[in-house]
């Protein structure tokens, strides 16, 4: 029993130094040890999403989603450091998240509002000499779509809890409260309107060319050591069996429905309910999301 523990203890803390970086422990205690008013009661159903180890796949899913906006694209492609330092935005990405879903309130109005600075500096041109800019409402709610589908849909499937459907309105809810502090105009506030935002989007999106180098770069040659290889491969897996068939093509991502509804399912619940172990060992790592989005940090 005692080498069980210590080995959950050891995985658990690993897990945490790769997603949460050497700022970690810092964040962790004034996110969680801050005493004073949070955004989100305990028990609501955003702490129950963004606290599941499912959102290891729900973000690699978000990223995948979110390149199939060519403006969205392109200002990661010129602005971001996911080539150069996947990592580091990994830990910022992840700090943003924990700090609005259980931090308290004032840090996670500053969370936002240090968001909000970045993308006001974050403006292009696209090919064809159309104008982009990451504080463009609607370019943003792409984004803030992209992610509430896939942290959702994930937990859905691999989380430890799936939302009944009062819970998954109720998420689509709360995260739109996340949404509108970063310039979200009209974020969808149920599954349903969900869905429909999603949809309005297709006319919109392609793989481009910087959209396939990013999906490459994020299922090919992530910036982790190879020992956890195997078990990242079984997490993009499990992200690309979420993906919309319509993605597949464009994105060069594989379709195989009769895999993904067995092996991969299989294998993608067991990577996230041993991440979900490792991560129940201490405080230390209790609660910590994973994202990997595109723009949100």
């Amino acid at each position: 029993m005692k080498l069980l523990d210590s080995t959950r203890d050891r995985l658990g803390a690993a897990v945490f130094a790769r997603v949460a970086g050497p700022d970690g422990p810092r964040q962790r205690e004034r996110i969680h040890g801050r005493p004073g008013p949070r955004w989100f009661e305990p028990d609501s159903a955003i702490v129950r999403v963004h606290g599941d180890a499912s959102m290891f796949v729900g973000g690699i899913r978000a990223l995948l989603l979110q390149s199939m906006h060519p403006a969205a694209m392109r200002a990661v492609s010129e602005h971001s450091g996911f080539r150069g330092d996947m990592l580091g935005r990994l830990a910022r990405t992840s700090t943003f998240l924990a700090v609005t879903t259980f931090g308290h309130e004032e840090d996670a109005e500053a969370a936002c509002e240090a968001v909000r600075r970045i993308h006001a500096k974050v403006t292009g041109t696209m090919p064809d000499g159309t104008p982009y800019a990451a504080s463009d409402p609607h370019l943003l709610r792409w984004v803030h779509v992209a992610e509430a589908h896939s942290f959702l849909l994930a937990h859905q499937v691999y989380g430890a809890q799936p939302l009944d459907q009062a819970g998954r309105d109720e998420y689509v809810a709360q995260i739109a409260e996340v949404g509108r502090r970063l310039g979200v105009l009209d974020p969808p506030t149920t599954q349903a309107e969900l869905e429909e935002a999603l949809a309005s989007y297709r006319p919109e999106l392609r793989a481009t060319p910087e959209a396939r180098e990013a999906v490459r770069y994020v299922v090919l040659r992530p910036p982790i050591p190879l020992v956890a290889r195997p078990a990242y491969v079984v997490l993009v897996a499990a992200a690309v069996g979420l993906m919309p068939a319509w993605t597949r093509v464009p994105l060069r991502l594989p379709l195989m429905p009769v895999t993904e509804r067995t092996v991969v399912k299989v294998l993608g619940g067991a990577a996230t309910g041993t991440i979900r172990w490792a991560m129940s060992a201490a405080p230390a790592v209790e609660q910590k999301p994973v994202e990997v989005g595109v723009t949100s940090a």
